[in-house]
């Protein structure tokens, strides 16, 4: 029996995973008092984005709840559609969740990952004044990658 010699593989360069994470916090419009904080990371396959909100009422020793975790990505087929799997579920902002990741990655043509423990209810929001929120959301997420795009 002859030994097979193993084939030639080409060889690879390693490299490090580029991560420049931003942390962004601005005032919700129309909620008096709570701030939005986004933490957004642009990978070369898709958008990690942590969406949460606070209070001057919050204390720093409480814990909130991680919320809802959901991944999005556009529909090849349709322009128009996303398709939205939850990875995990918390009643109060599954929702919300869903909306953002969906709109993201409509808008970017990327796939995308939202975790969210925003309560648009537990905030005490008009229809309205949700909205307003979430279009603010949506657009900070959508200029950042387009800025980091031109990069």
């Amino acid at each position: 029996m002859a030994a097979t010699a193993a084939p030639d593989l080409p060889q690879t360069e390693r490299v490090a995973p580029d991560l420049k994470p931003q942390q962004l916090s601005f005032p919700l419009p129309r909620a008096l008092h709570t701030t939005g904080h986004v933490h957004l990371t642009f990978l070369d396959h898709c958008i990690m984005a942590f969406l949460t909100t606070s209070t001057p009422g919050d204390s720093a020793g409480t814990v909130k709840p991680l919320g809802s975790f959901v991944y999005a990505m556009p529909d090849r087929t349709s322009s128009n559609s996303t398709i939205a799997t939850t990875i995990y579920t918390s009643a109060s902002s599954i929702e919300y969740t869903t909306r953002v990741a969906k709109i993201v990655a409509r808008r970017t043509k990327k796939p995308v990952y939202v975790g969210c423990s925003i309560d648009p209810n537990g905030l005490g929001l008009q229809v309205e004044e949700e909205m307003e929120g979430l279009r603010k959301i949506v657009d900070l997420i959508v200029e950042k990658f387009e800025s980091q795009q031109k990069q």
